[in-house]
C-alpha cells in the first residue's frame, strides 16, 4: 500500500524503509535459497516475477512492506542495498468477528544467516507493530509460522502473542495478539519509534 511510500522508520539498531524497485536484485538474490523459501512459505521467482510482485506491495491496498536495513551500515555507508538484512510485511483484511475492525498477519525475515540471533528481527518487528497500530484500524495482529520455524515461535510469543490454531496438513501454527490499552503501553516500553521523511531518489 501506497501508506509508508515516503516513510522511513528509524530504531536503535535497523531503519525501514519502502520497498522499492531498487532493491529487488538483493531480495531476489535472498530468495534464490531454497532454506528462505521454506523458511519463509515462498515460492521461486524470476527477477521480472520480482519486480511485478514489489509493485503489488506498492500498489495492493490490503498489503504493507518495509525493507529492514542495518542502522550502523546504512549509518556509515549511506547505501540501502548494501545496509539490507531483510524485510517486514502486513497482510490486512476485515476480521471476520469484528467487520469494522481489520487483522494484519505479520511476517518478519532476517535473509543474512550472520545477521540472525542479533536482535535484528525483533526490533524491526516491533517498529512495524507499532507504525500499523498507530496508522491503521487493526483491532488484533496475527501471525502464521510453520512449526519447525522455533525461532520465529520464540520471537511472536515475546510479543505476548497467543497461539490459537494448529493446522497438521499446513504444517502451520497460529498466533495472535489482541491491540489492547495494557498491550500497547507494553509495546511502547519496547521501542522508540521516530518516523522521517523518506526521499525515493
Amino acid at each position: 500500500m501506497r501508506l509508508n511510500e515516503h516513510t522511513k522508520l528509524i530504531g536503535q539498531r535497523v531503519v525501514l524503509v519502502p520497498y522499492e524497485a531498487r532493491h529487488v536484485p538483493k531480495y531476489h538474490e535472498w530468495m534464490s535459497s531454497p532454506t528462505l523459501r521454506s523458511l519463509t512459505a515462498s515460492e521461486e521467482l524470476t527477477l521480472e516475477e520480482e519486480y511485478e510482485m514489489q509493485r503489488s506491495w506498492r500498489e495492493d491496498t490490503d498489503k504493507l512492506t518495509f525493507i529492514v536495513l542495518c542502522a550502523e551500515t546504512y549509518a556509515k555507508t549511506n547505501d540501502e542495498i548494501a545496509a539490507m538484512l531483510g524485510d517486514t510485511n502486513l497482510f490486512v483484511r476485515q476480521d471476520d468477528d469484528e467487520p469494522q475492525q481489520y487483522v494484519a498477519e505479520a511476517e518478519i525475515m532476517i535473509a543474512s544467516p550472520e545477521a540472525r540471533g542479533k536482535g535484528y528481527g525483533r526490533e524491526a518487528m516491533l517498529l512495524m507493530l507499532k507504525y500499523a497500530q498507530q496508522q491503521l484500524p487493526l483491532g488484533k495482529f496475527e501471525a502464521k509460522i510453520d512449526m519447525d520455524n522455533a525461532v520465529s515461535l520464540r520471537l511472536f510469543k515475546s510479543f505476548q502473542f497467543n497461539e490459537v490454531r494448529r493446522v497438521e496438513v499446513f504444517h502451520e501454527v497460529t498466533l495472535e495478539r489482541l491491540i489492547t490499552d495494557d498491550w500497547l503501553s507494553w509495546l511502547d516500553a519496547q521501542v522508540q519509534l521516530r518516523a522521517e521523511k523518506y526521499l525515493n531518489s
